[in-house]
């Protein structure tokens, strides 16, 4: 069964605050989005890869990869408007319909290789494979009329990426108008009625957002 990792990078880097997107920042010596690539391709080195970006940055993304000498075998796709259209947009180029794809965000170079590999035998067996940590904090739900509910931390759990599918499957559920509930692929999956099967992920992959994240980013590299 073929396996696709659709990578997805669209994020313009508002919150960061740097003079280019996130994912083009080096961190450990070679922009980020480098490092998340390899570690599908460590994992499944026969996978196909799938980079959605903003076709703006096609060139940029050419030159860093002639910069940084990454020869990493990857297709790129331009990006949408929003995440779920971009997903689409890089689906949209999958015609094997009996292989697996697994949805990335760009910006989590520290997925773990054994998670990847975990994701693809899941989803084989079940559909999907989300990728999820628990929480270590005391949580509060707040209410319409300002007050804070106490809830129980173990009926929850955090998402992440990857998050892995019969290609079959989430081509169907990404056919459909996009709604403000989609909040990552998984809700589009669930949104046909079909139940997630969650894994356990690991606490490293983070997504970089921030200044404070890429500080953190560059503390796990030199560990």
């Amino acid at each position: 069964m073929k396996k696709y990792a659709i990578i997805v990078a669209g994020g313009s880097g508002t919150r960061m605050g740097a003079p280019m997107p996130k994912q083009y920042l080096e961190i450990g010596g070679k922009p980020i989005l480098m490092h998340t690539i390899f570690r599908f391709f460590e994992a499944e080195p026969d996978i196909q890869l799938i980079l959605v970006i903003p076709e703006k940055d096609f060139q940029l993304w050419k030159d860093l990869c002639l910069q940084f000498s990454f020869t990493v075998p990857h297709r790129l796709v331009s990006g949408g408007n929003s995440r779920f259209q971009s997903v689409r947009n890089g689906l949209d180029t999958l015609t094997d319909l009996d292989g697996l794809v697994a949805i990335h965000d760009g910006v989590r170079p520290f997925v773990n290789v054994d998670v990847i590999q975990e994701s693809f035998e899941v989803a084989n067996r079940k559909g999907s494979a989300i990728a999820v940590v628990a929480l270590k904090d005391s949580i509060r739900r707040l209410t319409d009329d300002g007050k804070s509910v106490y809830q129980e931390r173990q009926y929850f759990r955090l998402v992440q990426t990857p998050q892995t599918f019969q290609i079959q499957k989430i081509k169907k559920a990404f056919d459909v108008t996009e709604l403000h509930t989609f909040t990552d692929d998984a809700t589009v999956y669930e949104h046909q009625g079909w139940q997630v099967t969650l894994i356990a992920g690991n606490l490293e992959n983070i997504k970089i957002t921030t200044p404070e994240d890429m500080a953190y980013a560059a503390y796990l590299f030199n560990m």
